[in-house]
């Protein structure tokens, strides 16, 4: 009995001693508001959206939240390979970063055969392939009406995604002109005002030096404006 006893005793103390059980952040909140927030931010692009979000260390040493925000980084871009953070606003104070990837099925243009430098581009000399345009550059071009009628920069094979960077197209932005900036999120649109850093034709990158200093890049479209989030 007595050596019975002392093993229970060194039991309890080697229970009081033992570290406590932290509870940890479940990951399937996350990867909720994740996935939500990227829906929200690819609503208006065309094709088919399909996002996949990276997972998070179960064993994490996170309070759970019941409050949890997603954000992009500064500069980032809802699709292709992108980092979402998501931060905790109630109860604790944590900030997290998810790997995920937006993938946007759809049709785009390429060149039906080797073109050269110089040659206006006819319906002929036009193809579409369906795939992955977020993998693509961001000018790529998906309507005929932004192709034909151009002349191509420089000399393109068969076969290739047409970007607008391609075609010698007339400038919408030049540079030193003071443009209208709109920064589009979920459920919002800012607007600002700076000097273009360069020319650029529609679905081109334009780099703005806005009012306070910072510069930004963002694409401009047909009517003058440079577009900044998407």
């Amino acid at each position: 009995m007595k050596h019975v006893s002392t093993r229970r005793s060194v039991l309890a103390l080697l229970i009081c001693l033992a570290p406590p059980v932290m509870a940890r952040q479940p990951e399937a909140p996350v990867r909720e508001v994740v996935e939500r927030f990227l829906g929200e931010q690819t609503a208006g692009l065309a094709g088919e959206v399909v996002i996949e979000t990276g997972r998070i260390d179960d064993r994490n040493q996170l309070p759970p939240c019941r409050q949890l925000q997603a954000f992009l980084p500064a500069g980032a871009r809802a699709w292709g390979a992108v980092t979402v953070g998501v931060r905790c606003i109630a109860p604790a104070n944590w900030t997290l970063y998810v790997p995920s990837r937006v993938r946007v099925q759809a049709d785009y243009l390429t060149t039906a055969r080797a073109l050269s430098a110089r040659q206006t581009l006819g319906p002929e000399d036009l193809d579409r392939a369906h795939g992955d345009i977020a993998a693509l550059p961001g000018d790529i071009l998906s309507d005929p009406v932004q192709a034909i009628g151009h002349p191509m920069r420089y000399a393109v094979a068969a076969g290739q995604p047409l970007r607008a960077g391609m075609l010698l197209l007339p400038p919408v932005v030049r540079q030193r002109d003071q443009v209208r900036v709109v920064t589009n999120g979920a459920g919002f649109s800012v607007s600002n005002e700076g000097k273009a850093l360069n020319s650029a034709a529609a679905g081109q990158v334009v780099k703005v030096r806005l009012a306070s200093g910072r510069v930004i890049s963002g694409i401009a479209r047909p009517d003058g404006v440079v577009e900044v989030g998407r």
